[in-house]
């Protein structure tokens, strides 16, 4: 006997649709029918902006690229939630088996005053580069491939400092906290570097760049509330923030005796 076949999901979207940087915007009502439950979030949008053009309207702007977790570029609110209810999981590793039939999805841009709304879902994450700008650069000397002992990294501090360098720079982190900080960004940027030797000579410089830079970007200040962990679809500790505290006071005293 032959299984009958799955019917796909009904919705509906509340979505967010602002022109340019300086419209007001608001929320537009979408019905979608039929959406498999095997479909990614984003594919689901794809879906919707294949419907609006075939009806003459705009779609809908949102960021991606690599769409395998890797890139970092998707990132919306879904429901409230950044990237949506499944944890460790960017916007395009979230499928639509999640939702159920029947279910209304508000989906909307991250929320923060360094992260102005550029069109729809799509926000200006630059000062996250202007942030990692400020962490300078690593001095190593240039030549043949180094022996492979000749800098030894003992297993604890290896392990911490790959899994701070999983970070995406998605900003997942800004638009969970209430404050819209950065500081899990940032400490996940600088606790990288503050483990490895490689990362020795531009210590101090780097800590101060970069938390003067984040400061003069707008965001936030850390009150520990630990959202910005829960929604990190890395799974970057809030640990990391302990570190970036301890090498800030390292090298603001550093500095102040010199």
């Amino acid at each position: 006997m032959i299984a009958p076949a799955k019917s796909g999901l009904n919705l509906t979207l509340k979505v967010w649709r602002q022109s340019n940087r300086e419209a007001s915007g608001e929320f537009k009502t979408y019905e979608l029918s039929n959406i498999s439950t095997d479909m990614s979030f984003l594919e689901m949008l794809d879906v919707l902006n294949q419907q609006l053009i075939s009806r003459g309207e705009e779609p809908v702007a949102f960021d991606h690229d690599c769409r395998e977790g890797i890139c970092g570029m998707c990132g919306v609110m879904i429901n409230g939630q950044p990237h949506g209810p499944d944890r460790n999981v960017t916007t395009c590793q979230l499928h639509m088996r999640r939702f159920r039939d029947g279910d209304t999805i508000v989906i909307e841009p991250w929320r923060a005053e360094a992260f102005p709304v550029l069109r729809d879902l799509v926000v200006d994450r630059t000062s996250f580069d202007r942030i990692i700008q400020q962490g300078g650069f690593v001095s190593v000397n240039t030549g043949s491939a180094p022996e492979a002992n000749s800098l030894p990294v003992p297993r604890v501090k290896q392990e911490r400092a790959m899994d701070a360098a999983a970070c995406i720079g998605c900003g997942a982190c800004v638009a969970a906290c209430k404050n819209a900080s950065a500081m899990l960004f940032v400490s996940a940027k600088v606790s990288h570097l503050s483990h490895l030797p490689q990362g020795g000579g531009e210590r101090a410089s780097r800590v101060l760049g970069m938390i003067g830079q984040m400061d003069r970007e707008g965001f936030g200040a850390c009150t520990n509330t630990g959202e910005c962990e829960a929604a990190c679809p890395a799974n970057i500790s809030l640990w990391n923030i302990a570190v970036l505290n301890r090498e800030y006071i390292r090298a603001s005293l550093a500095s102040n005796v010199q």
